[in-house]
């Protein structure tokens, strides 16, 4: 292409070997700006003899700069193929097509085929098309116009329902022959080559006029007359303003293509026309529109792509829900579609539309990732406000039911808003998966919410109940009155009504159906039940522990709770009666579990079994003769095993080894009351007493008369009972008379040695005390002359160390002695 300074850019669209230029003419339709104009331009083609100034009248006429032959070198082929060039000057855009002139020596007689194809492509392109002839041709049978026009009417039989083109018929160098007289024959000429044209059978009776405008004009000689000439130039220039107006050269044009696929469609045309097919002008016309509107959306999909607000927001979708997205997004994509609008509105209609369904198709696919994000972080968000709210409203101590209705309405409006925000306009998607889904997880929220609120609310009550009754409980059970299951029931009973009504109370707050308001108050009253069975197995465990403290405290203290002294006139067999009773009350107490009010035998059987054995078997042996054990069983009679604390064979295990326990204390009281008799019935008999008188008074009368017998009788008592002190002699005997014999042989002499050493020892310190006394009492009167005296004598029965003023502790030797004695005879023995 080369650049004029008149701007008409002459290009060579097609070579002379038919090789399209397609980069040539892009680049000429970016130079002129051609895809700018739309609808608004035209195509003007010439088609002429050879060497017959087709060149020379366009650049005339248009201001073009095409190639001209130089007459001084012959008449030759100016123009190779066809030429594309700008009309300068005139409105509307208009494009000059200069074709290869026909007829040329340089094809030869025979080779029309490059002359069909480039006047089909004229015809198809073009609105105007310029036939350039000479004024003696016309009339003339074999003159050079008439296969001219034949090749133009059988070329145009190839376009499937051709479109109106104008004919404009140039007549050059005319003559002194009037125009009144020359075109009525020209237009002869024309419906008689019209006529003559094999045509196909759907056009064969169409007149000319419905595919042709037929225009006549005629010029003088360029090289005789060229004023002339230029001024009948101008004045044809000036048809060709505002030719796509009603009426003017190309008003009547049918199926242009937009400016914008003109380079595409005239490929397109041109490839189909080297292939030698028939040109079907509509199908065409929808192929360039289908492509071009095609490029159109591709490249307004690929800005899209990268436009920076697009890709701000949905980098900031990513992060979290963005206020106002929908209103951005349906601005972004309706600047697209609205410039795709711009630039395909002159494609035909429907696939225009069809390729702006595809481009928004496109578009919306591309946003609807971001839109999902964005939908995700509006239920996320709704949900957390909902969760938020219950949680500080439940923390208030408010409703749970209606706190759940409040904000999950609030909730899903937030979420209908935030939905709204976002909707596309372009757009018609759907958010009812996502607020579903948030409905759903709302409820789920809640219902996990209220069942660890119930949960909660049932720990705290099954522990306000285990708080009533467990210290009450045990109270009764160690007690182990009568009425225990009694008084057991009616703690159970007060205790559970009370929590009932306030866990009743509680729940009012949750709504929840009659049915489940039963049966949880049903699970708290049997989780009462239970922990009262749980309170008693654990009672169970320790009987034999309370049984003994009965036992203790019964027989050990009277009616007045003061502790019995054993004198010897207490009934220690009705006490350990009456002890052992009250512990096998207990023990029938504990036996089972009585909180539905059922009568049993326990008590009975274990009475008549355990305390008045004896009695029943006797009994039982008149009746049946036979004996049997009640107690030789796993299960008590009208007591379920499940109610069975302690069975039959446990509570006779049990008594067992509670008269083994206890038999040690009843050993000690009888001992102890033998012990006090013992020792308050130290005198003989009076009789005894009598006897010793009358028998011993020859005896006595000897010691009054001589009384040291009364002295050593004294020593002799003195160092007996030393004698009978030490060596326990009691003692000794328990284990057997011989034993006893034994022990004492071999203990006599070393205790009667023991007690002579003693009794030296301490005559000893008195006189050791006395003299230290003295000396003590002499140095405190020397030193400090102090009226103060310490006494003299110092009792046997003194403590072992007295404390200095000094604060030194001092041991007497006699106490020394004392220990020293003690411990030979610990050896000794």
């Amino acid at each position: 292409m080369a650049k004029t300074a008149d701007g008409s850019y002459p290009t060579q669209l097609i070579a002379g070997d038919g090789e399209f230029n397609a980069p040539g003419l892009r680049d000429f339709i970016n130079s002129v700006k051609l895809h700018e104009c739309g609808l608004s331009y035209a195509v003007v083609a010439i088609m002429g003899p050879q060497s017959s100034g087709k060149s020379t009248l366009l650049n005339h006429l248009f201001y073009t700069n095409f190639r001209e032959m130089d007459a001084f070198k012959g008449r030759s082929q100016t123009t190779k193929g066809v030429w594309i060039a700008k009309a300068v000057g005139i409105e509307p855009f208009t494009i000059v097509m200069d074709l290869e002139g026909t007829d040329g020596r340089e094809r030869g007689e025979d080779d029309t085929t490059f002359e069909k194809q480039s006047a089909l492509f004229a015809l198809a392109v073009a609105d105007i098309v310029i036939i350039n002839m000479w004024c003696h041709d016309i009339g003339r049978e074999q003159a050079a116009n008439k296969p001219l026009l034949k090749t133009v009417f059988q070329v145009m039989m190839r376009l499937f329902s051709p479109r109106k083109t104008t004919l404009l018929f140039v007549i050059r160098d005319k003559t002194k022959t009037p125009f009144e007289y020359l075109e009525p024959i020209l237009r002869e000429d024309v419906q008689k080559i019209w006529e003559t044209v094999h045509k196909p059978q759907a056009y064969k009776d169409t007149p000319l006029s419905e595919f042709f405008n037929v225009e006549v004009t005629a010029l003088a000689s360029y090289e005789e007359k060229e004023e002339q000439f230029k001024e009948q130039v101008a004045q044809l220039r000036q048809r060709f303003f505002h030719s796509l107006s009603p009426g003017g050269l190309a008003g009547d044009r049918r199926g242009v293509v937009p400016a914008s696929g003109f380079s595409f469609s005239a490929e397109q045309i041109w490839k189909i026309i080297r292939e030698n097919k028939d040109l079907d002008l509509p199908a065409h016309k929808v192929m360039v529109a289908t492509v071009r509107c095609e490029e159109i959306a591709n490249d307004k999909f690929r800005c899209l792509e990268s436009d920076k607000d697009w890709l701000a927001l949905e980098q900031a979708v990513k992060t979290g829900a963005v206020s106002g997205f929908g209103k951005s997004i349906s601005s972004i994509l309706k600047t697209y579609l609205s410039e795709y609008d711009v630039e395909s509105a002159y494609f035909e209609e429907d696939v225009r539309k069809a390729k702006r369904q595809y481009l928004e198709s496109k578009a919306l696919q591309l946003v609807y990732p971001a839109y999902i994000t964005l939908l995700g972080h509006l239920r996320a968000n709704a949900f957390e406000s909902f969760r938020t709210r219950l949680e500080k409203c439940l923390a208030r101590g408010e409703g749970f039911a209606a706190s759940v209705r409040r904000f999950q309405q609030s909730a899903m409006l937030e979420f209908d808003h935030g939905c709204s925000d976002a909707a596309i306009q372009q757009a018609n998607w759907d958010a009812s998966k996502v607020r579903e889904k948030l409905h759903r997880d709302i409820e789920a929220h809640a219902s996990v919410v209220r069942s660890e609120k119930l949960s909660e609310l049932h720990a705290e009550f099954e522990k306000r109940l285990s708080g009533a009754l467990s210290e009450p409980l045990e109270s009764l059970f160690e007690a182990g009155a009568p009425d225990t299951w009694v008084s057991v029931r009616s703690l159970l009973k007060r205790e559970t009504d009370a929590a009932a009504s306030d866990f009743f109370s509680a729940v009012a707050g949750f709504e929840l159906d009659q049915e489940t308001v039963d049966k949880m108050l049903h699970d708290l009253k049997e989780c009462a039940r239970k922990l009262v069975e749980r309170k008693s197995r654990e009672e169970a465990g320790k009987v034999l522990i309370r049984m003994k403290d009965r036992f203790a405290t019964v027989f050990n203290h009277d009616k007045d709770s003061m502790p019995r002294v054993w004198t010897g006139k207490e009934d220690i067999r009705a006490i350990t009666k009456e002890a052992s009773c009250e512990s096998l009350k207990l023990l029938s107490t504990m036996a089972a579990v009585r909180l539905d009010d059922k009568p049993d035998t326990v008590e009975n059987v274990l009475f008549s079994t355990l305390m008045d054995r004896t009695d029943t078997i006797s009994s039982q042996s008149r009746d049946i003769g036979v004996s049997g054990d009640p107690l030789a069983s796993s299960t008590w009679e009208e007591v379920p095993p499940e109610k069975t604390l302690i069975t039959p064979v446990q509570c006779k295990a049990l008594w067992r080894q509670f008269k083994a326990e206890t038999e040690y204390t009843v050993t000690q009281a009888i001992s102890a009351q033998e012990a006090y008799k013992r020792g308050n019935n130290w005198l003989p008999p009076p009789w005894a007493i009598l006897a010793m008188i009358i028998l011993g008074f020859n005896e006595f009368m000897l010691l009054l008369r001589n009384p040291l017998y009364l002295l050593v009788l004294f020593v002799t008592y003195l160092l007996g009972k030393a004698i009978w002190v030490q060596t326990d002699i009691p003692g000794m005997f328990r284990n057997g008379i011989l034993a006893g014999l034994i022990a004492l042989s071999t203990r006599f002499f070393p205790t009667v040695v023991n007690i002579l050493s003693r009794l030296s020892a301490e005559g000893d310190d008195r006189e050791t005390l006395a003299s230290q006394q003295l000396t003590s009492q002499s140095f405190r009167k020397q030193t400090w002359q102090q009226p103060e005296s310490v006494s003299s004598s110092v009792p046997d029965s003194s403590v072992s160390s007295v404390s200095t003023e000094t604060g030194s502790e001092y041991s007497s030797p006699q106490v020394i002695k004392r220990r020293v004695s003690h411990e030979e005879e610990k050896k000794m023995s």
